[in-house]
């Protein structure tokens, strides 16, 4: 039985164009891209190829090497992945709360999402807060970073499409996002004391250093680390470090693990670590 011929494509994409792609983007964004991303690679190249009118993956790599400029700004926002959900991993807003109300006497508390994508999760942050501060003024500043500007576009005009809150309690939803009409019909926008506690800026994680002052009291770094190889993480979780507290909890994804740099966090609970004292120093 023959097999079916595989889909045409308008660019050729041949093995050292996917080669040349995964070494830029490591270089640039430290994303280490599997063999099984090839698809993926072309599918969101493409696009870039047909906006600059450009005829092969070759003419456009050597373009984006030669010329770069804004081009890279672009080529890392199409390889990056966002996927993300309010109250994405619900335990680690459930400790927050604990944690921001033992702080309170310390307070202003600050708080860093530094993968923050379309800003569902900093967002999750701040709706924390004002729960556990009973006030829709709490006393935390949150920081949101990450390397794909459109994201964080999305992310500090705050508004989305109603399905993304239809599991939130019926109670949020009322306190915390205006429902759409007319044009915006069928989105929600969050209320703008939310957007008034966060600061949204663009980061990489691969910078030589953070410009994000700090000490943080908690910051989130999660599924994003899953990108990267092992010594990209351990030099990212070097510069984290830096900018937590004694007491401040990093808050992980499920799929992490840090057993590689454990003389610089400490597990101290479920997909939760401390800093080992000393470290970053």
């Amino acid at each position: 039985m023959s097999l079916p011929a595989p889909a045409s494509r308008d660019f050729e994409f041949n093995d050292r164009d996917f080669r040349r792609v995964c070494e830029l983007i490591h270089q640039r964004a430290g994303i280490a891209l599997a063999p099984a991303k090839r698809d993926m690679v072309y599918g969101r190249l493409s696009r870039r190829l047909r906006a600059l009118g450009l005829h092969s993956f070759q003419d456009y790599l050597d373009q984006l090497e030669r010329d770069g400029g804004d081009e890279w700004q672009a080529f890392t926002n199409a390889l990056t992945t966002n996927l993300t959900s309010f109250f994405r991993e619900p335990h680690h807003f459930e400790k927050l709360r604990e944690e921001l109300l033992a702080r309170a006497h310390r307070a202003p508390l600050q708080i860093w999402s530094c993968a923050a994508s379309t800003g569902e999760e900093p967002y999750s942050l701040a709706i924390t807060a004002c729960e556990a501060f009973g006030s829709l003024t709490p006393p935390v500043h949150i920081l949101a970073t990450d390397v794909d500007t459109q994201v964080l576009a999305t992310g500090a005009q705050g508004m989305y499409p109603l399905e993304r809150i239809a599991g939130l309690d019926p109670a949020l939803k009322r306190r915390y996002f205006q429902r759409g009409t007319g044009p915006n019909e069928g989105k929600c926008r969050v209320v703008p004391a939310l957007r008034k506690l966060i600061e949204f800026r663009q980061l990489n994680l691969l910078a030589p250093r953070y410009d994000v002052g700090g000490p943080y009291d908690a910051l989130f770094c999660r599924n994003v680390m899953i990108y990267f190889d092992k010594p990209t993480q351990r030099a990212i979780l070097s510069r984290l470090v830096q900018h937590m507290g004694d007491d401040g909890l990093l808050y992980t994804g499920h799929s992490e693990n840090y057993l590689h740099a454990a003389d610089l966090i400490q597990p101290c609970g479920r997909t939760l670590y401390r800093r080992v004292r000393g470290a970053g120093a």
